[in-house]
Order: C-alpha cells, then structure tokens, then sequence
C-alpha cells in the first residue's frame, strides 16, 4: 500500500469542503421548518436534489467554466475540463471539490424564494442550467481572473473586486435569482392573510441555523492561506454571527416588544452572510459592526415583500440579499491595510468602495438578466408553478407522494388537510 502524506493546508481543505456539503441539508432543515407541514418534504428535497444535479454537472463541465482561459472575461471554456480531467493531472481535485460545495449551496438558497408552489421537475432543470450561466461566470468574474478580478477589464481599472468567500457570487446571486423567480411565479394564495403560511417547525429552523453556523466556519476559512489568517476569518466569523443575532432580535424588541425564535435563527445567517465577503479583510471590531448592521437591516427589509406586493416565502432576498450587498460594500470602509488598499475608516481613499459598489451592480445586473431569461422560457415551456388545487393540498403529496407527519401524538393519524 502506497504511503500517503498530506500537508495541514489540504486536511483543512477537505475537512472544510465536507462542513459546506453539510450546510446544504442545514439549509434544507432551516428551510423545511420554515414551510407549512404539508410542503417541508418539498422543501427539503430541492436542496437535496441540488446536490445531486449540481455535483453531477460541476464535474462534468461547469468547473472548468469556472476558471482557465475565458471567453471576453465573462465565462471559462466549458469544454476546457470536461469530467475534471484537467484538474486531475495538475493535482487540483481538492479545490475542485471545494468549488463544488459553494456552488450547490448557491442554487440551494433560491428555493426558498418559492415555496410551496414551484413545479419540482421544473427546479431539476433550472438548478443545473443556473449553475451553468449564471453561477459559473460569476466564480468566473470574480475569482477566476475574469472582468471583476484583479487583471480583468474593470478589475484593472477600478480594482480587484474583493469577494473571499462568496458575498457576490453566492448571496448576491441567490438573492437576485430569489427576488426574479418570485416576481415572475407570483404570491402564494392567502399570502399575506393566510396564518397558515407560518413556519410549522421552529426546532427544525433553529437546528438548521446552527448546522449553517458550523458549516460556515469551513465556508469561510477553507481557503485560508495561513494560521493567522485562519484564526481572524473564525473571530469574525463568529462576531458576525453573533452580532447579526443581536441585531436582529433588537429590531424585534423595538418593533414587537418581544424576539423570535425565527428572528434570532435568520439574524445570525445574516450576520453570516455579511461576513462571508469581507472575512479576511476586517477586523473582529468590524465584523462585529457588520453583524449588527446587516442583522438589523435584513430584520427591516424582510417587511418589504408586504409593503412592494412579492412574495419571497422565506426571505431569502430580505436576508441574503440585503446582507449581500451590506457586507461587500461595508469591505470599502473596513477593509484593513493591506498591499495598497484600505477602507475609509483605515485612512484609504473611495477606491475601494467603488470597486466594491461596482461589483455590486455587475452581479445584480448579470444575475437579473440571465435568470429572467432561465425563467421565461421555463415557463412557457414546462410551467413555473403547480395548480391552485395542487397547492392547496400540499406539494408533498401531490408532487412526491408523501407526507411529513402521516401520524401525530399518540399515533393518531393527522387529516390530510392538517397536515
């Protein structure tokens, strides 16, 4: 048997990209919790099921868009890895493997923007082909030399766009894609008036929450070059987490007189979500700042979708999106110095904001477009969205056959449209 070393930096690679795969059932368990009883196996299924496409397609050729010699600094070749095998003759299928992960978790966080009420066989093909055209020249853009990065058309001129692990190519992108596909799908029926909209299992939520929270600590630090670059991406980490929390529940206690359940398991994902762009770049006293501020704010903007008439079922674009764009623009003012740039707080001029702001409004665009584009040919080929009459029965039994709580205490059974 061959001997086998492995440097620290690869154990820690792999380690992290096993804790990302995990945050996507995290996902689907938060996600589930926060759906009625009778759609929370649909929910769970489309993170599932985005794991198996997404992990299918992302060897066979989506990686190799990700990165290499690229089409005008938007897109890599898709045809320039195809099944890896270019990544396995340099040695690179730990990176690779941890690519995979963050792009399974990106198409993962749009589900929730439509809950039940979206046709599953529907969501199997729009998860790989988002994956495709749109995730891939945002990694592409942005961390694999394209437009965005630091030798690319406006990363040259404006600066590099700083994006350490995912703020514009995860959160914004998911937010934006959320906020399209629930535009284009429309509101649920009784959204809004119907209290059976309520999440059906808040310890299910919370669980997920602190799944998502474990997994964000390799999601953030997995690319870490070093100890002590570790050690401020867990700190901030962590202070982001808590912060959001305390943001959060702070706005509730304003707002409502009394915290949530609900409200302290999304404040500290948007605290997280702030964090994931500006990681290794701001200082725990930052991180902190941007976990307060982004909780506070996305607690704010998840009212939104009542007030502007969209239904985004699970907030995915009041938290990703808000703390998206929150945490990778406040990288302009807390950013601390290093090679040649700082944020304004650290004595850097508006170089850096701009790049950030820049970045911003590119990813927004991009990802507006091309998923509008995904959607509207999806939908007037296969259909966006099941029947009244499915919906109203519950998209587990009419789209999987199943049911989550087929029996209740005591072994009674539940009646269907209890469930």
């Amino acid at each position: 048997m061959n001997e086998m070393t492995l440097d620290a930096g690869t154990v820690w690679m792999v380690t992290s990209a096993a804790m990302v795969l995990l945050m996507t059932p995290g996902l689907a368990i938060f996600y589930g919790g926060m759906t009625r009883a009778k759609s929370s196996l649909n929910m769970i299924m489309m993170s599932f099921v985005s794991m198996g496409l997404v992990g299918v397609v992302w060897v066979l050729w989506v990686h190799g868009m990700t990165g290499g010699d690229g089409w005008a600094g938007v897109v890599g070749n898709p045809a320039g890895d195809l099944g890896l095998t270019g990544t396995m003759a340099e040695g690179g299928l730990v990176a690779a493997a941890y690519g995979a992960t963050f792009a399974i978790i990106a198409v993962a966080l749009i589900s929730g923007a439509v809950a039940d009420r979206f046709k599953f066989v529907t969501w199997c093909v729009f998860v790989p082909v988002w994956t495709t055209v749109v995730y891939a020249p945002l990694a592409y853009m942005v961390w694999g030399g394209g437009l965005l990065s630091a030798d690319g058309a406006i990363g040259a001129r404006l600066g590099e766009a700083l994006d350490f692990a995912g703020g514009l190519v995860v959160h914004i992108s998911a937010g934006v894609a959320a906020l399209v596909l629930a535009l284009l799908l429309g509101k649920r029926h009784g959204f809004g008036v119907d209290p059976g909209h309520r999440p059906h299992n808040v310890p299910f939520t919370m669980l997920g929450a602190a799944l998502l929270w474990f997994g964000w600590f390799g999601f953030n630090g997995g690319a870490a070059g070093g100890v002590d670059e570790l050690g401020l991406i867990w700190v901030d980490t962590l202070a982001a987490g808590a912060a959001g929390m305390l943001g959060w529940v702070f706005v509730e206690w304003l707002r409502r007189g009394r915290p949530t359940s609900i409200g302290t398991a999304s404040g500290i994902v948007a605290g997280l979500v702030a964090i994931t762009p500006a990681c290794a770049y701001v200082s725990p006293l930052g991180a902190v700042v941007i976990g307060l501020v982004s909780g506070a704010a996305s607690a704010l903007a998840v009212n939104l979708k009542y007030r502007l008439g969209f239904d985004d079922s699970l907030d995915v674009v009041g938290v990703h999106l808000t703390a998206g764009i929150l945490g990778t623009v406040l990288i302009g003012f807390f950013a601390l110095p290093d090679e040649g740039r700082a944020g304004l707080f650290y004595g850097g001029d508006a170089g850096l904001l701009v790049a950030q702001t820049v970045a911003v409004l590119v990813a927004v665009v991009f990802t507006a477009v091309v998923t509008t584009v995904i959607a509207l040919v999806l939908r007037g080929t296969m259909g966006l969205r099941v029947s009244k009459e499915d919906e109203e029965r519950g998209v587990d039994l009419t789209l999987h056959d199943e049911s989550a709580y087929d029996v209740g205490f005591g072994g009674v059974p539940v009646p269907a449209e209890a469930r």
